[in-house]
């Protein structure tokens, strides 16, 4: 026992120098995700058929597709196959953007779908394009809408970064194991880890919550 505990306090300066590593990552992923993601859904929503049936293609690809095959893949194949010199960090940030993205797309899907049809008949009797319809009254609704989504998404994304360790990145997960096989106590630094991931997406949420509540319309809700 006491063993387990002087390797956890050894252990925790560096582990803790994983946490911006695996925050860059998550953080990367949900932007990449939220600019793949609104598109995606406008493009099933209101796009041409073809169009909708891409993005169907898209987000049906990378939902099931499992993150560890996307980064072997993109990483050790499609990365070089295009001479790009991309680090680990970077290569997971891309490839979990890249599957945020179809599964973001579904949470704004379902937020658009979600307001009344009324709104867009009454912008285009008023004159307003659709376009101008979509980026200055729908979308701000359904972002708004697509915020408690968002706290799941966050989460689901933080958890599935830990795979970052396989390319080599030193996140948290990383250090973990590097330590742990050197010193044995696999129980007490894996738990560790779960402490920290556990912490962060505590954060994430809690951060999220408070967003939704500022942004929120008093009396405001969907049909």
């Amino acid at each position: 026992m006491l063993e387990s505990f002087e390797a956890i306090v050894d252990a925790l300066p560096y582990l803790l120098g994983g946490v911006p590593v695996t925050v860059a990552a998550v953080l990367g992923g949900m932007a990449l995700g939220l600019i793949i993601g609104v598109p995606l859904a406008v493009a099933q929503v209101y796009g041409h058929p073809l169009l909708g049936r891409l993005a169907g293609v898209y987000v049906w690809y990378f939902r099931g597709t499992p993150i560890l095959v996307l980064l072997f893949m993109f990483y050790f194949g499609l990365f070089p196959l295009m001479e790009l010199n991309v680090n680990a960090l970077t290569a997971t940030a891309i490839v979990l953007g890249l599957a945020s993205g179809a599964y973001q797309s579904q949470i704004f899907r379902g937020s658009i779908l979600s307001l009344s049809g009324g709104q867009f008949r009454a912008a285009s009797a008023v004159g307003m394009s659709d376009g101008q319809a979509i980026r200055n009254i729908i979308l701000p609704q359904a972002l708004r809408l697509s915020l408690p989504g968002w706290s799941n998404e966050f989460s689901i994304l933080l958890k599935d970064s830990a795979l970052a360790y396989v390319l080599g990145a030193l996140d948290i997960m990383a250090r973990t194991h590097f330590v742990a096989s050197r010193t044995y106590e696999h129980l007490a630094l894996y738990a560790l880890a779960a402490l920290l991931y556990f912490l962060l997406t505590w954060a994430g949420v809690r951060s999220l919550r408070a967003l939704e509540q500022k942004v929120a319309i008093r009396g405001y809700g969907t049909t």
